[in-house]
């Protein structure tokens, strides 16, 4: 079974309806059913929430994002992620803790819409489309 980091963008796609909601709730739906195994940083979830609040309101932001997570297990990052992510030394700060933290869970793919973000990680990056191409051959 394959396992995914899912990125921020990701996780808004699929809460606010954006443009890649469909890939991106294709692979909620691939979360959900268990042919895969999710996962979003710790970090991430207050960014999304503060990003979707302004969209969606208090009260439907809380229930969609309990909604996520109830499919994407929460990644805990601790003090060594945040060094490790520093050492890195990558322009979006953001990104080099989510790569961390991903590295530590041994997933298979960071699923993002910024691929060229992680370009330095030995974690292959892949959008939600060709994440759902790739998992559809195996």
């Amino acid at each position: 079974m394959k396992k995914i980091l899912i990125d921020t963008n990701v996780a808004l796609d699929y809460m606010l309806h954006r443009p890649d909601y469909f890939n991106a709730m294709n692979i909620y739906l691939l979360a959900e059913q268990k042919y895969i195994t999710g996962y979003i940083s710790a970090s991430a979830i207050t960014d999304i929430f503060f990003l979707a609040k302004g969209k969606l309101g208090k009260k439907p932001t809380k229930e969609a994002l309990k909604n996520l997570l109830h499919v994407f297990k929460p990644a805990t990052v601790t003090d060594d992620h945040i060094h490790q992510a520093l050492d890195l030394d990558w322009n979006d700060f953001e990104d080099s803790v989510q790569y961390v933290v991903g590295e530590n869970l041994s997933v298979d793919y960071i699923v993002t819409r910024n691929i060229q973000d992680y370009s330095s990680g030995s974690i292959p990056a892949i959008t939600p489309g060709m994440f759902i191409q790739a998992i559809a051959v195996i």
